[in-house]
């Protein structure tokens, strides 16, 4: 009988973390940045390092994520994650560069998958709890 993996040494799967910081305060610098420690913590992988994006008018390919290609080109790395769609650019680039670090036979993982949709009261009603 072969011992449960929680008995044996095993490595969490390697990420690197990939932000877009334009115009941002310090404060939600390290939120975003917490938010993807705490994201990988939570899902036990390895965030071995976070490529910054401050650049607003760079292309598909900048400087910063050809390095994160650089580094999902490593052995063993699993993905780059980040806390949305939104911090690998606008959408035409955002879906360019997803397209790429899928090619480099990585997982793009976000922290948060997409946005839940308010509905307004004058069209959903008011909520009502249990009386």
């Amino acid at each position: 009988m072969v011992a449960l993996t929680e008995h044996h040494q095993v490595n969490a799967p390697v990420v690197y973390g990939l932000l877009r910081l334009v115009r941002v305060s310090t404060a939600r610098q390290t939120a975003l940045a917490a938010s993807l420690a705490e994201y990988c913590r939570s899902h036990e992988f390895q965030l071995s390092g976070v490529f910054t994006d401050r650049d607003a008018t760079a292309g598909p390919i900048s400087a910063v994520f050809m390095g994160l290609l650089d580094v999902l080109a490593l052995p063993d790395v699993y993905g780059v994650v980040a806390p949305a769609m939104s911090h690998l650019g606008p959408k035409a680039i955002a879906a360019q560069r997803g397209r790429r670090v899928a090619a480099a036979g990585s997982h793009l993982l976000l922290v948060r998958k997409h946005r839940i949709p308010q509905c307004p009261v004058s069209r959903c009603g008011p909520l009502v709890g249990p009386r």
